[in-house]
């Protein structure tokens, strides 16, 4: 959550929430997910199997560059013996990808595009779209006030915050990211513990990120005070991320004054980090993305699917082309197996 008006009201509320104990959970704000014999093809197209599930809509509010800070998100989901599939689609005037790009300047040199309202880890100009879900694992204070246990709005250290549960709450965070991970199909599995902020011990506060063998995402950097790495053939930047697989030497001599190359370089992660699969697509302003994952996956940092009787607490985010102001629900939504 970030510092802002309409974000204070929610704190407000989610602190009445507390103190009155769990709310009753209402039909509108329950996910049922479907048994299906066979999960849909994850190609960010909506066949029909998903006409088999029912939706839930949710209103999230209080994020930069959205309409009116907010969107409305549809969710879906079916399952199988083994699966769980989600469907998830809301309306994003725009399509992000330009994430903090080099771009060569009239002069001959390079330049790392930036936005000058940012701080420090606020950046709402040159970034992506992203998606977010957070689950509990073992949290009673999420399962009452939803994500508000984990936002710590205007907290010193970070204007717009930090996320950390209560002492020996966990949780399970779901992060897509629309140009570091959704190209190679993946959303970024993290969780959230109790760590506080401490400036040098632990930046990220409570954020953590789930163990990996291989792969994930690194920075392009300037060296010599060019770029390190380019897009097949040397290309200019309409894609803005490069494949691992396919970087190659930068060659100054392939680019013009106003021309961009991608600021980050991707692979797919093996391990516990990358067992979440997705398929994304932007489409006429709505963005659809369809992801998947095993029931159960024997991580401690992971939610497991495996009591298909019990209601499992979750909350959803979107980021519109922002690095932390996003849009958010307020209250606490849940998952049942049909």
């Amino acid at each position: 959550m970030w510092r802002s008006e309409m974000s204070w009201v929610f704190v407000f509320v989610a602190m009445l929430v507390l103190a009155m104990g769990a709310p009753p959970v209402f039909a509108q704000n329950v996910l049922q997910a479907k048994k299906v014999d066979t999960g849909p093809k994850l190609d960010g197209t909506v066949d029909p199997a998903w006409g088999q599930a029912k939706p839930l809509k949710v209103r999230v509010m209080g994020g930069a560059n959205l309409p009116g800070g907010g969107t409305e998100v549809t969710l879906q989901s079916l399952y199988t013996t083994d699966t769980i599939y989600f469907l998830v689609q809301y309306k994003d005037p725009t399509m992000s990808v330009r994430r903090g790009p080099f771009q060569k300047q009239a002069d001959g040199s390079w330049i790392k595009l930036k936005d000058p309202n940012d701080k420090g880890g606020d950046n709402n100009l040159y970034y992506e779209d992203k998606f977010g879900m957070i689950w509990a694992i073992k949290s009673p204070t999420f399962e009452q006030a939803g994500c508000f246990a984990g936002c710590h709005a205007g907290e010193a250290g970070k204007p717009y915050g930090n996320k950390y549960l209560p002492a020996g709450e966990l949780a399970d965070m779901w992060h897509l990211k629309g140009v570091r991970t959704g190209p190679v199909g993946q959303i970024d599995d993290q969780y959230l513990d109790d760590t506080k902020y401490d400036k040098e011990k632990s930046p990220n506060a409570g954020r953590k990120n789930d163990k990996k063998d291989a792969g994930g995402y690194v920075d392009n950097t300037l060296v010599a005070g060019k770029p390190q790495w380019a897009l097949p053939g040397n290309k200019a930047a309409g894609t803005y991320w490069i494949l691992d697989t396919e970087k190659v030497p930068f060659d100054d001599s392939k680019y013009k004054a106003g021309d961009e190359v991608p600021g980050i370089i991707i692979a797919p992660f093996t391990g516990d980090r990358g067992d979440i699969s997705l398929a994304q697509k932007w489409e006429s302003g709505v963005w659809t993305y369809e992801f998947s994952r095993n029931l159960r996956t024997g991580s401690p940092t992971d939610v497991q699917f495996e009591d298909l009787k019990r209601k499992y607490a979750f909350g959803v985010a979107v980021f519109e082309n922002a690095q932390v102001r996003h849009a958010f629900n307020a209250g606490v939504l849940h998952l049942v197996f049909e």
